[in-house]
């Protein structure tokens, strides 16, 4: 992936955690709306940047089953169970040892991180769990933040990756989407960093991700291209009707006003969202306590 700019996040070198912090599994704690409160103050939200590796290999392991039904195909539940067993084993395999009394907690973000077994569905919620096993990497500091240009395009753009594969091949359902009204069925963190690596590209604006060609000679190189060439792959018919809010954004002027007006989409679509919320996990590396004014 070609390098972008993304903004860095203030200084995290005090968020390394002592010694002897006592790590707890993460659990839900946004049960009532009123709740929501808590999640938009809790230092969780400055928190949630990017890592992790493939799980590629046991979806090969794993073929779709012949089923009645066309979608959510329930070998999807054999590739979970693996992982569900399997996840502390492969987090304690990026975690030095002195660490390993953190593992069980940063596991769980994996877990939550690519999907749900019972509805075989995906969305922004898995999504986020990511970022945060990313951030939950950061705060130990298996992860430097100095590395965020890696994280997010070499890490997360093979997370993309992987979800993709399993979005295709178990035909998953989209969580919570809104259709046509939606930015996208399954992600949308790749759309903000995606414009922020696309700021001030010498001949690439924003209409251009609604020209086939563009799409096809840049995908490679550009987060969100091949973003838009996922949806094309997925979804048949004019582009405008399929991906609305997609197509509107297209006719912004500059990759800084798409990318500002992500974030504030984002934060409304899904971090402001109980359906979202009420499934994030908290624990002592993402706390919900408030943040404290310095």
């Amino acid at each position: 992936m070609a390098e972008g700019e993304l903004q860095a996040p203030p200084d995290s070198s005090e968020d390394a955690p002592a010694a002897t912090q006592n790590f707890i599994i993460p659990k839900k704690e946004i049960h009532t709306v009123p709740d929501m409160g808590k999640w938009k103050r809790s230092q969780a939200i400055e928190k949630l940047v990017a890592l992790l590796n493939t799980l590629d290999r046991w979806i090969d392991e794993t073929p779709p089953v012949d089923q009645p039904s066309r979608f959510g195909n329930k070998a999807y539940r054999t590739w979970y169970a693996k992982l569900d067993q399997e996840a502390e084993s492969l987090v304690a395999t990026v975690v030095p040892t002195h660490l390993a009394a953190a593992v069980p907690e940063v596991a769980v973000y994996l877990k939550e991180s690519v999907g749900n077994s019972t509805r075989i569905d995906y969305g922004t919620g898995h999504e986020a769990a990511f970022a945060a096993f990313l951030c939950c990497l950061c705060k130990i500091g298996v992860l430097r933040v100095d590395d965020q240009i890696a994280i997010v395009f070499k890490v997360f753009n093979r997370y993309l990756e992987v979800m993709r594969k399993l979005q295709k091949t178990y035909r998953m359902e989209p969580a919570g989407s809104q259709g046509v009204w939606g930015l996208d069925d399954f992600q949308f963190l790749p759309f903000i960093w995606g414009s922020s690596q696309l700021i001030d590209h010498p001949y690439l604006e924003p209409r251009h991700f609604v020209d086939e060609k563009a799409v096809n000679e840049n995908h490679k190189d550009y987060m969100f291209l091949e973003c838009i060439l996922f949806i094309t792959e997925m979804k048949t018919g004019p582009f405008a009707e399929h991906s609305n809010q997609l197509w509107n954004i297209s006719a912004v002027p500059s990759w800084s006003k798409v990318n500002q007006g992500l974030i504030r989409m984002y934060k409304a679509e899904c971090l402001e969202k109980f359906p979202v919320i009420q499934h994030f996990k908290f624990g002592s590396l993402l706390p919900i306590h408030p943040v404290t004014s310095s």
